[in-house]
């Protein structure tokens, strides 16, 4: 029952969204549940369809769709679409994998120039692994080590200054063990006091590699942290704050 109402939907919203073939967009009523309901399970199978970024003929959708419910005999057999289907999602994936590799590429030559200016810096240091940092400002509180678990205010950025995520923004500092999370914050927390401040510039090897994180952080991204080392164990529960007079 559940498909066949979402299969329903999916008719609807292609016959309303056909602007090269409807001539007239219908007026829509949300009205009552049952309009409301088909609406809402609309919206989720547009935004399903959305992500497939298929170049979609809408009058056979919803020939399929139509001859499904009517009972109809398929113009495709069930091996004949999914040969189909599975030929669109190979080359989707194909052409995602050489996008990623462009892409890769081109992080590793633009990090390697970033690197290689932001070293010479005065102040900045370049540790072994190939980490570097900067102290912003010098705390005077004790140094944790790998298996503490820290509390921290900290903004991340790509090397173009766009920025993918800021505790700061989130009003909410950050807590972790310092052994769980990417190789250049295990080992970059480990040089700061409480109370500094450091600014920490991470090659693609101690942060995400290849592989990347979410849709801003692409393969082998150098980022730059700032990031401020407020304690060491768990977080200390903020007092509530007295009731105004």
């Amino acid at each position: 029952m559940k498909k066949i109402m979402i299969v329903a939907c999916m008719a609807m919203l292609a016959a309303c969204s056909n602007k090269a073939e409807a001539p007239k967009a219908p007026v829509l009523s949300l009205d009552n549940d049952k309009s409301k309901l088909s609406y809402a399970i609309g919206m989720d199978i547009g935004q399903s369809l959305e992500t497939l970024k298929a170049d979609l003929d809408r009058a056979l959708l919803v020939a399929a769709i139509n001859d499904r419910l009517d009972g109809v005999e398929s113009k495709l057999s069930k091996e004949d679409a999914g040969k189909v289907k599975q030929a669109f999602f190979k080359a989707q994936a194909d052409k995602l994998a050489a996008e990623k590799k462009v892409a890769a590429e081109k992080n590793i030559t633009a990090g390697k120039a970033f690197l290689l200016e932001n070293g010479k810096k005065a102040g900045v240091t370049t540790t072994a692994s190939g980490l570097q940092y900067e102290v912003l400002t010098q705390g005077s509180g004790d140094k944790p080590v790998a298996t503490d678990k820290v509390t921290v205010n900290y903004k991340g950025t790509l090397i173009d200054g766009t920025e993918f995520d800021s505790s700061y923004k989130r009003g909410q500092p950050a807590s972790f063990p310092l052994n769980r999370v990417i190789a250049g914050w295990t080992e970059g927390v480990q040089l700061m006091s409480v109370g500094s401040k450091f600014k920490f510039v991470l090659p693609a090897n101690l942060a995400y590699g290849e592989a990347g994180a979410g849709k801003k952080i692409g393969p082998n991204s150098v980022l730059v942290f700032e990031v401020e080392l407020l304690s060491i164990g768990d977080p200390k529960p903020v007092a509530p704050a007295a009731p105004a007079k």
